[in-house]
């Protein structure tokens, strides 16, 4: 019983270092906007963030 508590504890755990992880992220990417657009976790180029802007083909797929 003790390993399923410890193994979902960890997974909890790791779930929320990953949020964490991804909003230090984004704070470090709104201050340095230098080295480029902040990239969203739905796969896309970060210039796709704002919606329809990939239209206009300023994105590029590889």
């Amino acid at each position: 019983m003790a390993t399923y508590l410890v193994t979902i504890g960890l997974i909890l755990i790791l779930m929320l270092a990953w949020v964490v992880v991804q909003q230090f992220y984004k704070l470090f990417a709104r201050r340095h906007p230098e080295l480029g657009p902040f990239r969203s976790d739905n796969g896309g180029c970060g210039c796709c963030g704002g919606g329809d802007s990939c239209d206009s083909g300023s994105c590029h797929s590889h």
